[in-house]
Formats: structure tokens, C-alpha cells, sequence
């Protein structure tokens, strides 16, 4: 009974205290999409994918009723970064749902200006909104309506001690007329956050103090996704000493957890795993330390290169090729290594059975792309005489005309499409996470594949295929599937049931490998595929942004080099940020990955028409 009134007292509390407007609330999800659209057409970096913000403290004065529910605390503003702008997940500060929906355009217009000298929160802000007033006088309108609601939510400076009326007043003078106010007064609290500003203190990543060899960089993509949406402010302490000091109270009492909290949490005696991304998320400033001792009982797994008497062949002494430095914005002559490889346990077979029935219907479609066999006209000989050509031979002779005996006959040739294809497949650590209870996503590339050969090979089109994946940038490891003058048969289809899951995914060094490649095969169009599961990643600097960057580069360079550079992904994430990297024509997500064996033939087939 207790805890039934307990729960109904917190429940009716909260709903009180609650300063918004739980009916007008807009999600983020329901406008990422024309969010992400107006950001980029405003001039907005392309390279920043949009996300949610994470709650953080913000200092201003809460009533008697918020503090006695224990909340209010925290508040999830607008800021962006090097990779993300990150917007509040919902919006619910307005009373009407169209102007919550407008306040997400115009954080997404404010945003998309160049950052402003970061010399004082309170200034930049109006800064922002005076330039992006010039710069969109259409958002003039809008600016308005949002600040004119927005007034009528804060506090009356009539209602608050002196110190705190002055800086409330500053702010409304702020909004009001952008740019008219040049100093905040000094006050006990901080004033109630401006949600059409950006974040005064936007928290920032804590560096990594870790090797890079960590094999926490090696999470899987769910983790990924769940670091890339958390981010704290970070302060670098030094450890403590476990062994000194004495426990003076009883550890039943301890009811809040210390800000102190590991880097390794697999170290740490936590029965439940999921307990430490709670503790995370309810910690505002997490302290980050080096330690050099050795944990007892923990065993660290490192994903280093097999021994050479247990890996695949290699083929040469590995091929350099650049690397895009995107702060430089110049190349690196010679930074990545290519190893090519090829498998030394690949063993000869026909097409799994599974697949027979799926192959038998993508020939029967495909053989509609075959170059049929095409009869020439007025050849000097061939198989059959050209009526044609005969009958206007002989109206010139009846005529006096003096003609010769040439081009009287016709032959039969096959015809030619003139294309090539290449497809780079990624193979890297992601591929061995499962999808549904019976697959791997190995799997699903492995199928895809198979299907992909048996469809080109009915065409006559020459094609090659690699898988790749990486272990920083020296070596970039590329699996010879088939290559281009090797016909298909059973050898290509050991070597594709071979492939397992590698390593990283350095896409840039594989494009640029495979750009090389294509150049030097004749064809009227060359084609390069790119079947992928997720972002560009390595252990190295790779991750993020510098990641992005370089294979944005590499494929301008594969289209400045005449070919036609498609990315296909299965990565539910990828409208976030392939547009940026292949254009908005220039990739597919494949929403069901079971679905990919079936529609990469057919995605080709339209492709090549």
C-alpha cells in the first residue's frame, strides 16, 4: 500500500511541477528529416549528421513545487560540434505545437551560420541571431513569434531578488533587440535557459587517454550509436589509491554514486553490465584518470593479425595510395598500405541450394541484359547476301551507273554492353552481429554476393569482386574475390563462401584501391559498387569525422576519374550521412538486410539499363 501511494504522490507531484506543454509537444524524430533538409540548404556543413542533445544542468532558480519533485534540474538544449548538431530529443517549452515545430527550424538556421568567436555565451548568441536575421530575412517573421511565446514563459523580473531581475532583464533586452545587450549582471542563480539560443556550455568529449589498441574500440555498433548520442563534460583527475583510508560508515548507507568513475569498466565488480550507462547518464561531469595497475582476473581481448602460417595469401609487397586530412584539406601522399590477399582455405562448390531457386529467377531476368546477336549490314562478306544492298547494286548497273561490287552481304556479331563493374564489399568487425535469431549479417553479404556473380555472369558484363577491411591504416587488407579477366565459376564461389568478418572499415583507402582498379580496365562506363553495413571507422583517427571526410574525398576523386561511384547500405542510420558522401543519387539503404541478396542484382540491373 506504501508503495502504491508512493508511486501516485510522485506521479502527481512531477505533473504539477511540470513547466510545459505536455499537447504541443514536436519530437525530433517527427522533423529530423525537413530539419537535416533546411540545415543543408541554408549553407549548413554537410558533414554534421543531426542528433539528439543530451539533458544537462543549467543553474537557474527552480519554484518550491519543482524542487519538492526533484526535478527541473536538467534541460536539453541546442549545440553542434565537429560531427553533430545536436537538437533537444522533444520540444514542449511553447504553448501552440506549430511554434515548437518552427523552434526546431530556427535552431536548425541558427545553427547553420559558421561559429562565431567564442569569447562570451551571452554575446554569441545575439551575434548569432543578428547575422542569421541578415542572412534569411524570411526567418525575421518567425524569430517573433517564437520570442514573443517565449516571453510570456519566463519569470517576471518584478517576481525574482534584485540580482536575478537584473540578469532576467538583460536577457529580455537581449531578445528583444539582438545585439543591444553587452553584459550579463553577475547573480546567485544563473538566468532560466534560452531555448532559441544555442547552449552557453556545450559539453565537450573528454580525450582519450587510452591506447588505441583499447579493445573497447572495437564495440559493436549498437554501443557506437549509444556513445555517439552521449556526451558529458570531462575533467582529468588523477587515481586514487584503493588501499588507502578507512571505510568509517556502514556501505548500506552510501545511497549516490561518487562523480569518480573508471575508463575500463570491464575492471570493475558490476554484476550488471547495463548499470554503468545508467550511472553515466545521471552524472553531469565524469572524471577521466590513467590508470597504470593491472587488473586481477580480467582478460582483454585484442584483435591483432593472425600469424602469417594461418592467414590468407598475400599478394605483393602491399600498394601506398593517400589519405584526405580534412583539417589540412590536403592529402597525405603515401599514408595507407593496400595488402592485397587472397584465401588459402577456399575450397571449390557450386551455388548452396538455398540460393538455386532465387538464382534460377535472377538469370531468367537478367538474360533480357544479355547483348543479343546483331546482324551488320553492307559488309564486303558474310553469311547471307544483303537484299538491300544487292537491289540498289543492281538499279545502278540497269542505269549505267559505274558501281563497284562492294558491301553486298550481311554478317551476324555478338553484340557488347561496354561495361565494368566493380564491387567492394565490407567485411569488417559489424558483419558478425546477428540479424534475427538464424543470420549473420556475413551472412546476408555472403548470399548477396553469390547471387550478385550468378546474375553478371549471364550478362557477359566483366565484373570483379573484393571484400575489405582494415586494422589501422597499415594494413588495409583487400580479399580477391574474383578478378576482372577471371571467368566465374566454382573457385570464385569457394573464395565468397570463405569470407568472414575482418576488422575496421577504412572505406577511403578501399574506394581509392578500387578506383585504381577500375581506371585500368577498358569500358565505356565503369561502375563501383560499395556494399557496406555502417560508417567508416578505424582504431586510429578514423573514427568520426576524419572517417567521413576521407571517403567523402575519395569519391570525388572516382567520379573526377569517369567512373560512377554507388554505395549500398543496410545501415538504418545511412540517410544520416551517405547523402553527404555520395549525393542524394548516389546510395540505397536496404531497410531489411534479409532483403539484400534478392535486390542487389536487380538494384545493378537498374543501374546499367
Amino acid at each position: 500500500m506504501e508503495e502504491h501511494v508512493g508511486q501516485f504522490w510522485h506521479r502527481l507531484v512531477t505533473h504539477l511541477a511540470h513547466s510545459g506543454y505536455p499537447a504541443a509537444r514536436v519530437k525530433l524524430q517527427e522533423v529530423e528529416r525537413c530539419v537535416g533538409i533546411l540545415f543543408r540548404a541554408l549553407g549548413g556543413d554537410g558533414g554534421l549528421q543531426i542528433t539528439s542533445a543530451e539533458a544537462d544542468a543549467h543553474g537557474a532558480r527552480r519554484g518550491w513545487l519543482q524542487r519538492l519533485a526533484g526535478g527541473h534540474e536538467k534541460l536539453s538544449l541546442a549545440w553542434r560540434d565537429a560531427q553533430f548538431l545536436r537538437l533537444p530529443p522533444s520540444i514542449d517549452w511553447l504553448p501552440e505545437r506549430r511554434l515548437n515545430r518552427e523552434l526546431y527550424l530556427w535552431l536548425a538556421a541558427s545553427a547553420s551560420l559558421a561559429e562565431v568567436p567564442d569569447s562570451d555565451w551571452f554575446v554569441d548568441n545575439q551575434r548569432r541571431v543578428v547575422q542569421t536575421l541578415a542572412h534569411f530575412p524570411g526567418m525575421e517573421g518567425r524569430y517573433r513569434r517564437l520570442m514573443v511565446a517565449h516571453l510570456a514563459t519566463r519569470p517576471l523580473p518584478g517576481d525574482l531578488p534584485a540580482d536575478e531581475a537584473r540578469a532576467e532583464q538583460a536577457v529580455r533586452q537581449a531578445l528583444l533587440h539582438p545585439g543591444s545587450s553587452r553584459t550579463l549582471p553577475a547573480a546567485r542563480h544563473r538566468p532560466r535557459p534560452v531555448p532559441l539560443w544555442l547552449h552557453p556550455h556545450p559539453p565537450q568529449a573528454a580525450q582519450r587517454a587510452v591506447n588505441s589498441d583499447d579493445p573497447a574500440d572495437g564495440m559493436s555498433g549498437d554501443s557506437r550509436r549509444t556513445e555517439e548520442a552521449l556526451r558529458r563534460r570531462a575533467e582529468r583527475v588523477e587515481a586514487p589509491e584503493g588501499d588507502r583510508g578507512l571505510v568509517t560508515v556502514r556501505m548500506e548507507n552510501i545511497f549516490t554514486w561518487g562523480e569518480f568513475v573508471k575508463v575500463d569498466r570491464g575492471s570493475e565488480d558490476e554484476d550488471d553490465p547495463g548499470r554503468a550507462e545508467a550511472v553515466a547518464r545521471d552524472l553531469d561531469q565524469l572524471a577521466v584518470s590513467r590508470d597504470a595497475k593491472r587488473a586481477k582476473l580480467s582478460l582483454k581481448f585484442d584483435l591483432d593479425l593472425p600469424a602469417a602460417g594461418q592467414d590468407d595469401h598475400v599478394l605483393g609487397a602491399g600498394i601506398l595510395l593517400p589519405e584526405w586530412d580534412w583539417k589540412r584539406r590536403r592529402l597525405q601522399p603515401e599514408h595507407c598500405r593496400i595488402v592485397p590477399m587472397l584465401s588459402a582455405d577456399a575450397i571449390a562448390c557450386a551455388l548452396p541450394v538455398h540460393l538455386r531457386p532465387t538464382a534460377r529467377r535472377l538469370r531468367a531476368q537478367f538474360q533480357a541484359l544479355a547483348p543479343s546477336r546483331v546482324w551488320h549490314r553492307a559488309q564486303p562478306d558474310g553469311q547471307d547476301i544483303d537484299l538491300d544492298g544487292y537491289l540498289r547494286f543492281a538499279c545502278d548497273r540497269a542505269a549505267g551507273r559505274g558501281v563497284g561490287a562492294e558491301g553486298l552481304y550481311r554478317a551476324q556479331h555478338d553484340g557488347a554492353r561496354d561495361l565494368v563493374c566493380a564491387l567492394l564489399a565490407d567485411l569488417s568487425l559489424s558483419t558478425d552481429s546477428w540479424i534475427g535469431d538464424r543470420h549473420r549479417v556475413i551472412d546476408v553479404i555472403r548470399d548477396s554476393l553469390l547471387l550478385f556473380a550468378e546474375s553478371l555472369a549471364t550478362t557477359g558484363d566483366r565484373f570483379g569482386l573484393y571484400g575489405f577491411s582494415s586494422r589501422k591504416r597499415d594494413p588495409v587488407r583487400v580479399h580477391t574475390l574474383k578478378d576482372f579477366d577471371e571467368p566465374y565459376g566454382s573457385d570464385v564461389r569457394g573464395r565468397i563462401v570463405a569470407i568472414r568478418p575482418g576488422y575496421y572499415t577504412r572505406m577511403g583507402a578501399a574506394l581509392r584501391y578500387g578506383c585504381r582498379l577500375l581506371s585500368a580496365q577498358p569500358g565505356g562506363r565503369r561502375l563501383l559498387l560499395l556494399l557496406t553495413d555502417g560508417k567508416p571507422n578505424d582504431l586510429d583517427q578514423y573514427e568520426g569525422r576524419y572517417g567521413i571526410e576521407d571517403t567523402r574525398q575519395a569519391v570525388i576523386e572516382a567520379r573526377r576519374a569517369g567512373l560512377q561511384p554507388f554505395c549500398v547500405t543496410i545501415d538504418d542510420r545511412g540517410n544520416d550521412y551517405l547523402p553527404y558522401l555520395f549525393g542524394n543519387g548516389g546510395y540505397v539503404v536496404i531497410r531489411r538486410p534479409s532483403d539484400l541478396p534478392r535486390e542487389l542484382p536487380r538494384l545493378y540491373a537498374r543501374l546499367t539499363i
